[in-house]
């Protein structure tokens, strides 16, 4: 289905349920999930995609939960949401992906950034997760790749 049967709008509670559930079935961390954030994406009256801008304690931004159902993928969604929820930040926003996805997220202006330009929020986190890799590596000999954080 084309553009033109798009809509995109705020989220309501009733569609709180929908986010987690969009946010599980693609394996995206489910901290922080307040419906009010979200911009969705829904074409003849069904979500097809979801995003959010999070504002963690340091006062940092996050481009996040960014999420499109299996049978849209590859048409242009995850691209209008971005654009959606950029056009309506003027500071620096962050977000953190898997290595793999940094070309996609430099076509919107985002760059890698060393840990030294992380604000606390992302490094705590970045922590965390290399915390949790360690232990996935002595179970199966191997580290999965660390996430990135880009910066806009």
């Amino acid at each position: 289905m084309g553009d033109s049967l798009r809509n995109s709008r705020k989220a309501t509670a009733a569609d709180s349920a929908t986010i987690r559930s969009m946010i599980a079935d693609a394996h995206l961390n489910p901290m922080g999930l307040d419906w009010r954030r979200f911009l969705i994406i829904e074409e003849a009256g069904q979500i097809i995609g979801i995003g959010q801008i999070k504002q963690h304690g340091d006062g940092s931004r996050e481009l996040a939960s960014i999420a499109v159902v299996p049978s849209h993928h590859g048409q242009g969604i995850g691209t209008q949401i971005i654009e959606t929820l950029l056009a309506g930040e003027t500071g620096t926003v962050y977000l953190m992906c898997a290595p793999a996805l940094e070309p996609y997220y430099q076509r919107f202006g985002f760059e890698k950034i060393a840990r030294s330009e992380m604000p606390p929020y992302f490094k705590r986190l970045l922590g965390m997760v290399t915390a949790v890799f360690r232990a996935v590596k002595l179970v199966y000999r191997s580290l999965p790749a660390l996430p990135l954080v880009m910066r806009r």
